[in-house]
């Protein structure tokens, strides 16, 4: 994840600086992925605290690294968005979800999820 972060935030200011609306829209549709490893990564940590409470502390750290590095990619998202803006002289026309599922997830232990 934060090898794809770093590669969106090179091509990002390769766009802004070549005014390239297409590798704009690359790293727009690079954040999609980036946020789905997040979820997954945030759902697996979470598997990881509830079967040992012993894991809480390091895989603590390792959510907040983890939603740090998804920020970064959210930030290199809106640099291409206004790329776009400053190329097309439009607001690209799709709405980009502002969170990730992570933001809503409701973690019980097996036995308790009420349906």
């Amino acid at each position: 994840m934060g090898f794809m972060v770093q590669e969106m935030m090179k091509n990002v200011l390769d766009a802004y600086l070549t005014r390239d609306d297409a590798k704009a829209e690359q790293v727009r549709q690079a954040d999609e992925e980036v946020d789905a490893l997040h979820t997954s990564l945030f759902r697996e940590l979470l598997t990881y605290m509830m079967e040992d409470p012993r894991n809480i502390s390091a895989c603590t750290h390792l959510l907040f690294i983890a939603k740090n590095i998804e920020r970064m990619g959210d930030h290199a998202t809106n640099i291409a968005e206004n790329v776009q803006f400053l190329v097309s002289g439009a607001v690209p026309g799709d709405e980009r979800p502002k969170s990730d599922s992570s933001s809503y997830t409701v973690v019980a232990p097996e036995g308790d999820a009420k349906e």
